[in-house]
């Protein structure tokens, strides 16, 4: 890919982010370090924000020579950048939201490393966890007490076609023109367009305090870079504490088309909303798109009707090109969950309520063996069956775009994934259909190749 650098050294606007010496040497040990790699490849890819590219692999290698420095000053830190792309810059001066996302990766890494290193965290049971990743979003100033639910999740594909991003848009406007919040994964295509469309519908409402908000993991941030829309960048450890994140904070969920990102993050909420503890408990859900999209959506549907049930089919709505209905209908179920937390002493800025078993916090390792031996069978029941799924979707997105599952693949070949033929059989169908729609990712344009055989 071609690329100009620049060397630069960049301080945070407003507040200081404090660093003790402890940590600024975690980060400054000659390069060596493992938080120093981590929060490396994390600004590297803040830095490439807008670029064209979605291969974690292609942009660590492009700017393998890429340096960050960390000086603690009387006031604060200071970045020193070498070798930096110099499209985050602007007659010398880094860019306002790059510079903002920039420190929030600073602030969340140095924080979950240093939370990880506190006895107090305890991460062996489930409320153990829920904690943990409570406290990484207040670090981080995302939790906001008193506010009335308006936090809407939009899920999707990062590489959709221009008529589903432009209907994504759509409906972001009508959400922003009713006083909502958009929360996103923060990349591009579905993360971008509903902050985009919801932006220009605070501006005329007039609304100040609109609230962008963008959840990502180190592990596909560099697949996934931020878009400069977004105002609040919460980097969590991993996929699992991401994954709750949004459901914790989002008061409702539209999910747009996408591939098989998507159908994990929507097989893990919908082995969520199956748990028994959580079958009264209101979380409006939404599948939405254009026209041309109706058939996606309703093969999607079949896929949950053949492996979950009705039950789970019960659990969402499908709307098909009406971004009014979509808007009106979550204004109404956002209305829904305000009452139920009210009557339950809940708190509004994060779902304390909804029981998310360990199963679904527990980081799934995409080695051959772990896909080779998930459990995927009829018997299973089925939100467990849910998170199953889910992990071989997960192992699909690390063949995919994550660093280390590219390199796996080349080493080793694609992933097998086992199970009942009536599981199979729709698994193998909706994943074919994505690859045929171009739902999966096309490194340099060049034709998929798959990252997973399915075996029943």
């Amino acid at each position: 890919m071609p690329r100009h650098v620049v060397n630069v050294s960049v301080t945070p606007r407003g507040s200081m982010e404090i660093l003790s010496q402890r940590e600024v040497q975690q980060l400054s040990e000659a390069g060596s370090g493992s938080t120093y790699q981590l929060f490396r490849q994390c600004a590297l890819a803040i830095l490439n924000t807008g670029a064209r590219v979605d291969n974690a692999k292609t942009i660590l290698e492009a700017y393998a020579d890429f340096e960050v420095h960390i000086h603690q000053l009387d006031r604060g830190v200071s970045l020193e950048l070498r070798n930096a792309p110099a499209d985050a810059f602007v007659d010398g001066q880094m860019i306002s939201s790059t510079r903002e996302m920039l420190f929030s990766a600073l602030r969340d890494i140095v924080y979950t490393e240093s939370e990880l290193r506190n006895q107090r965290v305890d991460l062996s049971t489930s409320n153990g966890i829920t904690d943990y990743v409570f406290h990484l979003l207040r670090n981080a100033r995302t939790l906001t007490p008193g506010v009335e639910p308006r936090m809407v999740v939009c899920w999707g594909g990062h590489s959709i076609n221009t008529e589903e991003y432009k209907y994504t848009k759509k409906v972001g406007h009508e959400l922003g023109l009713r006083n909502m919040d958009i929360c996103t994964g923060c990349g591009p295509g579905v993360m971008k367009g509903p902050m985009k469309g919801a932006t220009i519908a605070h501006a005329k409402q007039r609304v100040i305090d609109g609230r962008y908000l963008g959840l990502t993991e180190p592990g596909i941030i560099a697949a996934e870079a931020p878009n400069p829309i977004v105002n609040e960048l919460v980097i969590l450890p991993d996929i699992e504490k991401r994954l709750e994140a949004f459901v914790r904070v989002g008061h409702g969920i539209i999910i747009f088309p996408g591939g098989v990102g998507t159908a994990e993050e929507f097989l893990y909420l919908l082995g969520i909303l199956l748990h028994p503890d959580n079958s009264e408990l209101p979380f409006p859900l939404i599948l939405t798109g254009p026209q041309e999209s109706a058939g996606y959506l309703q093969q999607l549907h079949e896929f949950v009707g053949a492996t979950l049930g009705s039950q789970a089919q019960a659990r969402y709505e499908i709307i098909i090109e009406d971004p009014v209905l979509v808007a009106r209908k979550m204004k109404q179920g956002l209305a829904e969950v305000e009452r139920f937390r009210r009557e339950r002493s809940d708190a509004f800025h994060f779902n304390w309520l909804l029981k998310i078993e360990e199963g679904f916090q527990r980081p799934f390792d995409p080695t051959h063996e772990n896909m080779a031996n998930l459990e995927l069978r009829r018997s299973t029941p089925p939100h467990e069956l849910a998170a199953n799924l889910r992990r071989a979707f997960s192992g699909i997105v690390a063949g995919n775009v994550k660093d280390k599952g590219i390199r796996l693949i080349e080493q080793y070949g694609p992933y097998e994934i086992h199970g009942d033929p009536e599981i199979m059989q729709p698994l193998e169908a909706l994943l074919t259909a994505f690859v045929e729609q171009q739902r999966m990712k096309l490194p340099n344009g060049s034709a998929y190749q798959p990252s997973y055989r399915v075996v029943s």
